[in-house]
């Protein structure tokens, strides 16, 4: 692998390579559609029959035409007529059928797709969720997963239903009269020439308009969500940002209007080729009829089979277009399947036991790799630039440090030092490039990730609620927890009292992202979270450097019954918290530069020294004047 400083480059032979790798594609499709290959058995059963059935209609014409009506026959007319009602009843309950089936099979298709691809972006790190906008994740898990979709009860259905009516057609029209199923063949060429060309234009538009729709969505949920509609307003940015989604709904729109020139030139085409091949048999067939060599029922009878020739091959002259544009929508979906995993579970983890808290980081460097990129399109243009990807230097390098049972140590730096990278080591939400962590003497990748997970609480300073309850974001810590737990949680927290004056108390909706409490108040309920899951290790970014005095004291106290008993890892924004600390690990630039007790540091008159004349000592004047 190569290291920070590099570029590497994605040729464009390469994207082409796997652009065109269809085959795969359709193996993978294959591998999702197998569970469900009962169903789709019994939809071609009902196809089948469908399409057999209706052969019947023209002879029956035919027949009235050229025997029973000319012969009187009153008996046999009942007969036909009956048979003419018959015939699309029979079709409509084997339509339940089909469709019954069909259903099934495609919606259980997308339903596992949709289950692992959820479960799979579950498992990757937070590279994954810092290089990909929310907004194309959201895009591809509805309309991609829609298109998809639509292969599967859709398209796929259409081809076999197609397939199946032109041999059958074909069939019966050779046997009533050979000579002009060879005539109407003769425009088949007609039909197949354009397809080709028009199959690669329409699946480039449908990339580009899903691309663009899912850079719509990004936009979307960035800029009307609470935090985005503050900072647009804030910055009088509205004229820009609707110039910027005007421009995305201005290319959709060219998009589809593209596609819908070329898709009503080609079918434009296909039906001038359809009325040429008409013409042709009402004209030799006529003469036949008039030289007596056919019945006026077999020409009737072949002009209505003509119309079941005609439509299939219309359907499957574009079928290519069809189905490549529809398997895009699985090539998307493969691109988030096709990322790899980089937080891998161990499949023999050792078992953890009472954990004791004892977390050691030996000789740990660690750094952030190349950003992940996505495909960008399956149709690459000839002057198609190569993709460039930049990977990073490293961000952390030979940290070691020990953390006692129960010890709480700070991390103490200037910004971008590397504080909050190890504190994401730490829950695995990335693995180190080099060296290990160990949690009571086992590597934290030998641990079973849920119970690594279990073990370990968080609280940042930006808290995340849930659009939901006071209630519902408490019991996301512990599901089966009691109204008393929760109000003791909360009282622990020194939340309790101002959940009590809401309106519906613990089932009062905070808003989007709790917006509707202040951040004071989000804080204590994200502490009382982390409280009701009773974690051995704590990791804190420190949650009261933004708040005002009064809810820092609140906040303040609500953290020490937290940190009582538990192995904490905090990064220190205040004087107290360094203080309290067992040890203070001072980073720069990735490194561990000095750590030890407050008044050792200071003794060292080193970067924690002028740290804390900078940043700690105002505060510490400032405490002595309020005394």
């Amino acid at each position: 692998m190569n290291h920070g400083g590099w570029w590497q480059y994605i040729s464009q032979d390469e994207r082409r390579k796997k652009a065109t790798i269809d085959r795969a594609l359709l193996a993978r499709v294959y591998r999702y559609a197998r569970p469900y290959l009962f169903d789709i058995f019994m939809v071609l059963v009902a196809i089948t029959l469908r399409s057999l059935i209706m052969l019947l209609p023209p002879l029956v014409i035919r027949q009235l035409i050229d025997v029973t009506l000319p012969e009187g026959n009153a008996m046999q007319l009942n007969l036909l007529a009956l048979a003419l009602f018959a015939v699309p009843l029979l079709d409509g309950v084997l339509g339940v059928v089909q469709r019954h089936y069909n259903a099934i099979a495609g919606e259980g298709v997308i339903y596992d797709l949709r289950r692992e691809t959820y479960a799979h972006l579950q498992r990757m790190s937070l590279r994954f969720f810092t290089s990909v906008k929310s907004g194309e994740i959201v895009s591809r898990f509805n309309s991609d997963v829609v298109g998809a979709q639509n292969a599967i009860t859709g398209t796929i259905p259409n081809i076999t239903t197609n397939l199946v009516t032109l041999v059958s057609t074909l069939a019966i029209m050779l046997t009533i009269e050979w000579r002009l199923t060879l005539l109407a063949i003769a425009v088949l060429p007609l039909f197949l020439l354009p397809a080709r060309r028009v199959a690669v234009l329409l699946r480039k538009y449908r990339r580009q308009a899903m691309e663009h729709n899912g850079a719509m969505s990004s936009q979307v949920s960035e800029t009307l969500s609470v935090n985005g509609a503050i900072l647009v307003k804030s910055f009088a940015r509205e004229p820009s940002e609707l110039a910027k989604y005007d421009g995305l709904a201005r290319d959709i729109r060219d998009i589809g209007i593209k596609q819908a020139q070329v898709g009503y030139i080609f079918w434009l085409g296909l039906g001038m080729a359809g009325a040429i091949g008409t013409a042709a048999i009402y004209l030799v067939g006529g003469h036949m009829v008039l030289q007596g060599i056919i019945s006026i029922g077999t020409i009737v009878a072949f002009v209505a089979y003509l119309a079941r020739l005609y439509g299939p091959l219309t359907s499957l002259s574009t079928v290519q277009t069809e189905f490549a544009s529809a398997m895009v929508s699985f090539e998307r979906m493969f691109e988030f399947l096709d990322l790899p995993v980089e937080i891998q579970a161990s499949p023999n983890p050792a078992p953890l036991g009472q954990v004791a808290g004892h977390i050691r980081f030996e000789r740990v460097s660690f750094e952030y790799g190349e950003p992940l990129v996505l495909e960008k399109g399956v149709v690459v243009e000839d002057n198609a630039a190569p993709v460039v990807v930049y990977k990073e230097g490293q961000q952390l390098t030979d940290i070691t440090f020990e953390m006692t049972p129960g010890a709480l140590v700070a991390l103490v730096g200037p910004s971008g030092a590397g504080k909050t990278t190890i504190t994401y080591l730490l829950p695995r939400f990335y693995d180190p490039t080099a060296g290990r962590i160990t949690l009571d003497g086992v590597d934290l990748r030998d641990i079973d990730l849920h119970e690594l997970e279990r073990q370990i609480g968080m609280v940042t300073q930006e808290t995340y609620l849930f659009h939901d309850t006071v209630r519902a974001n408490l019991l996301y810590a512990k599901a089966d927890a009691t109204q008393e737990e929760l109000e003791a949680a909360c009282r622990a927290a020194n939340i309790h009292e101002v959940i009590a004056t809401l309106p519906k108390g613990y089932d009062t909706v905070v808003g989007e992202r709790g917006f509707r409490l202040s951040g004071g108040e989000k804080q204590r309920i994200a502490i009382a979270r982390v409280i009701l899951k009773d974690p051995r290790i704590l990791v804190l970014d420190e949650a009261t450097a933004h708040l005002d005095t009064q809810s820092e004291a609140l906040v303040q106290a609500a953290l020490e019954p937290l940190f009582r008993g538990r192995t904490s890892l905090v990064i220190a924004h205040r004087l107290s918290t360094v203080l309290a600390a067992d040890k203070i690990l001072v980073i720069e630039r990735g490194r561990i530069v000095e750590q030890g007790r407050h008044e050792e540091l200071l003794a060292l008159d080193g970067l924690y020294a002028s740290l804390y004349h900078t940043q700690f000592r105002k505060e510490d004047e400032r405490e002595l004047a309020a005394v």
